[in-house]
């Protein structure tokens, strides 16, 4: 790997060159129910240039720590990018855990593709052979396991700040941070937050999901809470829904971004990506912010910006746009 100085000059040219053959027009957004479970749609966005060009795909998934979240929560430096070098932008929800577990929400997230390759064409010209996939935190997660479930693999992959363990002592021990620590309430008020029917969008739950999360940091239960299985004693069942575990040489291309002081998932979750990554040979990128908070919390917009240009720069370089 190379420095990221020397990484975002490289990438900001092939954008600069990329920003000047495609005009950044307005994007069309259309929203399509991709699947549907016992009466609840689950729906995609997809954003896209208003012309007739068949167009690679890059997908959104968002974090929340697959408790929270909404498709609607792509970051608009980051689309834009997409959007002008030549991508359609397909942002997805997914059903959201405690309600449902995690086998159910990594099924949502396969069965998006299948839609994605089968009506793309249709719908908005995609170009079913050219995917590529971005996602932030829990998101970033998800990006890594379509890495190796999702047949077949996408062509790149963007982790923001994700992570590829589910049961280190990160998440399955109480959490000594403050940011983790804001709500506190019972474990009957916490699961009364999260006590409804199945969700794919935080905004249709009526409690607040945000509160259950804090209770599982601050009790370590998330790995339970989200999957059903205690990661001690069945540590076993995480494992195929683990990136960390399911690396191999036919891995796609990554991208991970990734700031050193990350309270809410450690910066070494992506260095410990990075070296599975390197033990088998797969092209990959660790782009460090020094002193970064999640989110890259704490740097500049110009840096924040960066990374955003960095991620589109790196997917129009693996996927030919």
């Amino acid at each position: 790997m190379g420095s990221r100085r020397g990484f975002l000059r490289t990438l900001a040219a092939i954008g600069a060159s990329a920003g000047c053959r495609q005009s950044q027009s307005q994007a069309q957004i259309t929203t399509h129910a991709y699947k549907a479970v016992d009466g609840l749609e689950i729906r995609a966005d997809v954003h896209v240039a208003q012309d007739d060009e068949v167009r690679p795909v890059a997908v959104w998934i968002h974090g929340g720590a697959l408790i929270m979240g909404r498709r609607q929560s792509v970051p608009q430096p980051l689309m834009g990018r997409l959007i002008e070098a030549g991508f359609a932008v397909v942002s997805i929800d997914y059903r959201l855990a405690p309600e449902t577990k995690l086998p159910a929400i990594i099924e949502d997230v396969e069965a998006a593709f299948d839609w994605i390759r089968g009506q793309g064409p249709d719908l908005f010209r995609a170009d079913p052979d050219r995917l590529a996939v971005l996602g932030s935190s829990a998101g970033g997660y998800l990006a890594l396991t379509t890495g190796y479930r999702v047949d077949p693999r996408p062509q790149a992959l963007v982790s923001f700040w994700g992570y590829g363990d589910l049961i280190g002592p990160w998440y399955s021990t109480p959490s000594p941070h403050d940011r983790h620590h804001r709500i506190v309430m019972t474990r009957e008020q916490a699961l009364a937050q999260v006590g409804g029917p199945p969700v794919s969008n935080s905004a249709d739950r009526d409690g607040n999901g945000g509160a259950f999360y804090q209770h599982c940091r601050q009790h370590g239960i998330w790995p339970k809470e989200v999957s059903g299985w205690d990661p001690v004693s069945e540590a076993e069942m995480f494992v195929p829904y683990m990136p960390l575990r399911n690396v191999t040489p036919n891995y796609p291309p990554t991208l991970l971004v990734h700031g050193t002081a990350d309270t809410d998932v450690p910066y070494q979750q992506s260095t410990l990506m990075a070296e599975e990554f390197r033990r088998h040979g797969v092209r990959h990128e660790l782009l460090t912010f020094e002193g970064a908070e999640h989110g890259i919390g704490g740097s500049t917009s110009a840096e924040s910006d960066s990374a955003y240009s960095a991620a589109a720069a790196f997917l129009q370089a693996e996927i030919g746009v």
